[in-house]
């Protein structure tokens, strides 16, 4: 799995912005990872009891309403104890104790963050992107050299397939890219269906 992050002016607890470092060690854990989909997917604040069972849900893969007693208190109690403390060190969540609910901040809101969940068939974009101007540049010197096959080809030819080539795959990837971040589908991004 890989992640890539934009984002807007976040800030820690101390007022500053988040380092690139903090981001990566909220986001290495999986159970934070759930929480911050499911606040991004919310206006107003959400009872911990509320939160802890829609983790557990996309945790063991089942509705909310599946959820075991005994599966949700063991989440629930790791987030009281460890992720939901954290979160709010950063200033990413707004933990109430007393009312036990959680809300997101406005540098949460403003976080925004793209999980790319890879198969073991799939190669990631970046990757996909390397191979395709390998094979233009590949075209390009074979058009060049007036290798067999490609001698009635001119170089603009090669441009154009290129330029259509990119245009194409980076229109794929970006309609790709928007169910892949945090907080736009009703499932967090790596719980889609790799098949």
């Amino acid at each position: 799995m890989t992640f890539a992050i934009t984002t807007a002016s976040e800030s820690n607890g101390n007022g500053g912005e988040l380092s690139q470092d903090e981001i990566f060690e909220v986001l290495s854990n999986r159970r934070r990872r759930f929480v911050i989909h499911a606040l991004k997917r919310r206006e107003d604040p959400i009872e911990v009891s509320n939160l802890s069972t829609h983790v557990t849900a996309w945790e063991l893969d089942v509705d909310p309403e599946e959820v075991e007693y005994e599966d949700r208190r063991n989440v629930y109690s790791t987030l009281q104890r460890t992720h939901l403390p954290k979160l709010e060190e950063k200033d990413i969540v707004d933990l109430n104790e007393e009312e036990n609910v959680v809300e997101p901040t406005p540098a949460l809101e403003d976080l925004d963050i793209y999980v790319e969940a890879l198969g073991s068939k799939e190669i990631p974009w970046s990757l996909y992107y390397v191979g395709l101007a390998g094979v233009a540049a590949s075209l390009l010197l074979a058009v060049a050299t007036g290798a067999a096959g490609f001698a009635a080809f001119e170089p603009l030819d090669v441009g154009v397939f290129t330029a259509t080539a990119f245009g194409v795959s980076s229109v794929v990837h970006h309609v790709v890219g928007r169910r892949a971040r945090l907080g736009n589908t009703e499932k967090p991004p790596e719980l889609r269906k790799i098949e």
